[in-house]
């Protein structure tokens, strides 16, 4: 494999280390969070920059009000919660005071998907990446590793209008080089191929490498792409790859409806139509269990990425 790791690490420090960098590099970067510092990995913003923190206490519409007012001023407010109430739990808030006027706020999103575990289905939220991709204006972030989460986050400082960041709990693998340059809406292709094209985003981007790998020793050849960014997508290098092999999976840590696979179904119908397989959530809820339980047991793991592979082949 061209990508290999050789420690695992969870994308919400990515995170963290990310903001504590942007202390440090823009001082219009201002922190706001709902009551869950340690779990968002923002005591480094603090020590740097206690001046420019505010803990707001679980009061998750309030934080994006505040937000959107500290907007107003120039600051470059970056918001930190769980994805479920980043999203669902603030919904209005964030369409009225964020997306509609384009307020340049950076709402980031940990323990996302059903990789946050134990914590169960009310946690786990599924549906993020569709209710954000909704509203006019919105980019969406899903990076895959720490390194990558850290990039992406510096990169958002420096984009103008609102952001969804979306990162999660669990410890995974670290593949993506230190030096990577992240840019927003562009695809990666990490790997090529000519039988099959594989598009991932998040979590499901190694999960999708080790499946490309294992599927090379029963002689598929199978290209590899990670959109990070689903809003703006990236068509042009999603495009090129099907002229090439003609079948696509999508695969992701989401519900099927409304996440990465329905947003390159839409795209495809509409300029060239393309056999597509997806690897994600098949519209439920979750439940209590492991990360790596519930990958399998949901069929969003490598497992399900080569079934996928397989069938859109047979």
């Amino acid at each position: 494999m061209k990508y290999t790791y050789t420690e695992k690490k969870d994308t919400r420090s990515g995170f963290g280390a990310g903001l504590a960098e942007l202390a440090d590099k823009n001082p219009n970067v201002v922190a706001l969070c709902a009551d869950l510092i340690g779990s968002l990995k923002m005591e480094k913003f603090i020590e740097k920059a206690p001046e420019r923190f505010f803990q707001v206490g679980i009061a998750e519409a309030n934080m994006i009000g505040l937000a959107a007012g500290l907007s107003t001023t120039g600051k470059i407010p970056f918001t930190g919660t769980f994805a479920n109430f980043s999203t669902s739990r603030v919904y209005d808030q964030i369409r009225q005071s964020v997306a509609y006027s384009g307020k340049n706020v950076k709402i980031c999103a940990s323990h996302a998907g059903l990789t946050l575990g134990e914590d169960g289905a009310t946690h786990q939220v599924l549906e993020d990446i569709g209710m954000m991709k909704m509203l006019p204006g919105m980019t969406v972030i899903n990076p895959c590793d720490y390194n990558q989460t850290k990039a992406a986050t510096i990169a958002i400082a420096d984009h103008e209008g609102p952001v969804y960041l979306r990162f999660g709990r669990p410890t995974v693998p670290v593949f993506i080089p230190e030096d990577m340059p992240f840019e927003i809406g562009k695809g990666i292709l990490l790997q090529e191929g000519t039988d099959v094209t594989i598009v991932a985003t998040g979590h499901l981007v190694w999960e999708s490498l080790v499946a490309a790998d294992e599927l090379e020793k029963e002689g598929i050849s199978c290209e590899v792409i990670n959109i990070h960014t689903i809003k703006p997508l990236d068509e042009e290098i999603i495009l090129k790859s099907v002229e090439k092999t003609g079948k696509i999976v999508t695969a992701e840590e989401h519900n099927y409806l409304g996440g990465l696979g329905e947003s390159v179904a839409g795209m495809l119908a509409r300029k060239r139509p393309t056999k597509q397989e997806f690897v994600a959530v098949n519209d439920t809820f979750g439940e209590s269990a492991t990360p790596a339980e519930l990958m399998k047991k949901y069929k969003i793991d490598a497992a399900a990425v080569k079934e996928a592979v397989k069938r859109i082949l047979a």
